[in-house]
């Protein structure tokens, strides 16, 4: 399970084993919710922030920061989501210190 980021004690990571539609995982001491990235044409047109089925979304001030993160970062995601599972290539984890605005 490769973990991208690292945010205000957030982990944000794909599972090994994923699946379409492009998603991220948000992970915090136990809580777990998840954004999906819908893309018409290539393009993101929205992300859209789910619950993860038997785990307990993510508190209120961590999604709201999650929220914030993948809106922000939306491209690079998708990005990191290209070159792990379609190109195969190695992806590496960057720790964002502070809130992102």
């Amino acid at each position: 399970m490769p973990k991208i980021f690292e945010y205000l004690g957030i982990s944000i990571l794909f599972y090994s084993n994923e699946h379409e539609p492009v998603h991220v995982h948000g992970k915090y001491q136990g809580y777990e919710s998840k954004a999906e990235f819908i893309i018409v044409d290539g393009k993101i047109v929205d992300v859209i922030i789910k619950d993860v089925r038997g785990r307990e979304p993510l508190p209120t001030t961590q999604l709201k920061e999650f929220k914030r993160f993948v809106n922000t970062f939306s491209n690079e995601i998708v990005q990191k989501w290209i070159d792990y599972f379609v190109l195969h290539k190695e992806v590496h984890c960057i720790k964002i210190e502070g809130s992102v605005r």
